[in-house]
């Protein structure tokens, strides 16, 4: 029996920062990229993965300041610029927020592979959530997928597995 071949990630993405100014892959060339997809609104997932990440990033050390990670919203009708911003500033101050129209971030979220979905939820002020995939993509200068993290891995082996790549070829 012949097994599927799956298709890496892409890294595209034609959306707007957290300062209202225009973000694609170029826009941080020459930089690793460390992207997670999610939204501000989430309660459980995405608090802990950015967490997590930025943990990573502290233990990384000097090797940090290779990578710019990214926060690319999956709920772009509530994820304003400012919105992200304020979130990302006040508790992930190393993340840059990207977000855009609806089918600009489909877009990125489809080239990434990343599942997202609105579903109703009376608790939620809004009246819905967007439950998500949650894996971190690390992305090389060159824009080339590199490797992604799943959601369960601890933030010393997400900094140990990322340290191991960026030094790879050293």
């Amino acid at each position: 029996m012949k097994s599927a071949v799956v298709a890496e990630p892409e890294c595209v993405f034609d959306l707007i920062d957290f300062n209202g100014a225009p973000a694609t892959p170029a826009t941080y060339a020459g930089r690793h990229l460390l992207v997670f997809f999610g939204f501000t609104h989430c309660k459980v997932v995405c608090p802990r993965a950015l967490s997590r990440i930025s943990i990573a990033l502290d233990l990384l050390g000097p090797d940090a300041e290779k990578i710019q990670p990214i926060y690319i919203t999956v709920d772009p009708a509530r994820d304003t610029p400012a919105v992200m911003k304020a979130f990302l500033s006040e508790r992930y101050p190393r993340f840059i927020g990207l977000t855009g129209g609806a089918e600009a971030v489909e877009q990125a979220r489809k080239a990434f592979k990343v599942f997202a979905s609105i579903r109703r939820d009376p608790k939620d002020p809004d009246d819905y959530d967007v439950p998500h995939s949650a894996l971190t993509y690390l992305i090389g200068p060159n824009g080339a997928y590199l490797a992604h993290f799943l959601d369960v891995i601890a933030a010393p082996e997400l900094a140990e597995r990322i340290h191991s790549i960026l030094n790879a070829g050293a």
